[in-house]
């Protein structure tokens, strides 16, 4: 099974503003909702490529119930744990003439509840995949990933990690099959700049070197680069579309990756299905289906 947690999901709500003027009462052209946090986009865009997952984090409030709800509609399986106190964030994106945001906090989540999902986490075992995913609470100890990897690191778990800075860097060591940072947070992590192609691949292997056994550098319109613990580089060019959804993207590279590896445990072949997929919701409005994810997948090379 592959499971996903989202420590702090939000509905995403998306207004559309012709002529956005601030201080001033402004009026929507277009509104949707959406559930929202990288592991939950993870869960649903292997839902739509056919693939059973169960997506696990905190929930709270009404708005919490109603993330829960959206996620099912999608068909993906839920064991949310739902706090006693707080609500679930609410994030506003306003699509203007420029794009704005603006994040919610989110619920305190105590010690208690960190214990209620270790025992949900006890039930995974060899050959299941865990993706963590995203950056998290203010509540929350900074070391969490780390305190997760460590208490499952013996139970042949594939552990998937997208996020940044130490987050990531403290995990290398409990060798996860997956990191995927995008070029800027590359050179992020280790305080450089990245001239060429040559600087990424250097960086993408040193990430191997400290314990990541598979590294996929996301570039967006420039490709995206993969080196697995061989030390073998393989280099993917874009299909071509028309952007019209930065949000979502590199989550759904995750998921097109784990979809791509579950069929024969190809990591090339995974490879292509993970830029496929990421650029399926990059060229929709929503997150990548299956039809469009099979639409370009033949256009990668």
């Amino acid at each position: 099974m592959i499971y996903t947690i989202t420590f702090n999901p939000a509905l995403d709500y998306i207004v559309k503003v012709e002529d956005f003027r601030l201080g001033e009462v402004n009026r929507t052209s277009s509104e949707e909702i959406y559930a929202g946090g990288k592991g939950i986009n993870v869960s649903i865009v292997l839902r739509n490529l056919g693939i059973d997952n169960k997506a696990l984090g905190y929930i709270a409030g009404f708005t919490g119930r109603e993330i829960e709800k959206k996620v099912k509609e999608f068909g993906c399986k839920t064991d949310f744990i739902e706090l006693n106190e707080g609500m679930s964030r609410i994030n506003v994106k306003i699509k203007a003439s420029e794009e704005s945001e603006i994040n919610g906090s989110g619920p305190s989540i105590t010690e208690k509840d960190l214990e209620k999902l270790y025992i949900k986490l006890e039930e995974l075992s060899n050959d299941d995949i865990l993706v963590l995913a995203g950056s998290i609470p203010k509540t929350l100890p900074e070391n969490i990933y780390e305190t997760i990897m460590q208490r499952l690191n013996d139970r042949g778990i594939k552990f998937i990690v997208d996020t940044t800075g130490k987050l990531l860097m403290n995990v290398l060591k409990y060798s996860p099959f997956l990191i995927k940072p995008n070029h800027h947070e590359l050179a992020e992590l280790f305080n450089v700049e990245l001239k060429n192609e040559d600087d990424i691949v250097y960086y993408a292997k040193k990430l191997i070197d400290l314990g990541a056994q598979n590294v996929v550098i996301s570039r967006a319109g420039d490709g995206a680069i993969l080196v697995n613990s061989k030390l073998e580089v393989f280099k993917s060019d874009v299909p071509k579309g028309v952007l019209k959804n930065s949000v979502g993207a590199g989550d759904s590279m995750v998921a097109g990756f784990i979809a791509g590896y579950l069929k024969n445990k190809d990591l090339v072949e995974a490879f292509k299905m993970g830029v496929a997929t990421g650029s399926a919701s990059a060229f929709s409005e929503g997150l990548a289906t299956e039809e469009k994810v099979y639409e370009l997948l033949n256009q990668i090379k």
